[in-house]
């Protein structure tokens, strides 16, 4: 586990829309473009193997992206190079930033200044979720992907920890770029899974007001 003391005060960023990364959960990602090609091999040359994973959003007028405000770093753990020079990788989440600039150089890929300041519960033990009610948050996931035609291994989600359960829905399931952002800054688990469950119910409601979690 990587310590506070530890983190880099420039990290490269991976700008990848819908794609959400949250601290201790791992994410897979596919390599091809040569820039971040790049941008691997120049992370493995560092102790800590962090990439950040940051929302892009348009800037009217502007050509680049602009980038959302917080993202969420990962250790690069795991990765294996394909026949024809692609990588698969799979970052683990260590920590939570804020942007404080992007910083111009001669890498092909983005970089930014971050600080880690007021993320340290990131680095810490799993989060517990005390006041959540699994039993009615199943039902609704239940209704949910049955409306999406989504299958599922029930028994692996029914006995899955809270912060596994909660942090892997918030990743896996598809939501706008907005949606997935509001899921990163949730200051802690409860809150997370209370905008969960408001996602969910809104895209069962379809607009409306009648479905809501008993």
């Amino acid at each position: 586990m990587i310590k506070a003391a530890e983190l880099p005060e420039t990290i490269a960023i991976f700008p990848l829309p819908g794609a959400l990364l949250l601290p201790r959960a791992r994410l897979p990602l596919h390599i091809f473009e040569p820039r971040y090609l790049q941008m691997l091999e120049d992370s493995l040359k560092t102790s800590t193997r962090l990439i950040g994973m940051v929302q892009p959003n348009e800037i009217p007028g502007r050509k680049e992206n602009g980038l959302q405000a917080i993202g969420c770093a990962g250790r690069v753990t795991q990765f294996s190079e394909t026949e024809d020079g692609r990588y698969l990788i799979t970052l683990c989440g260590i920590s939570r930033f804020r942007v404080i600039q992007e910083i111009q150089g001669f890498t092909p890929y983005r970089r930014c200044e971050v600080a880690w300041d007021g993320f340290d519960r990131d680095l810490g033990p799993d989060e517990k979720d005390p006041c959540f009610q699994r039993p009615g948050f199943m039902n609704l996931l239940e209704r949910f992907f049955d409306a999406r035609e989504l299958s599922a291994d029930w028994e692996t989600l029914k006995e899955a920890d809270d912060e596994l359960l909660i942090n892997s829905l918030s990743m896996m399931l598809e939501f706008d770029p907005e949606d997935k952002q509001a899921l990163l800054e949730a200051p802690s688990l409860p809150t997370r899974r209370e905008t969960l469950v408001t996602l969910i119910e809104y895209q069962l409601r379809g607009g409306s007001e009648s479905e809501m979690i008993q």
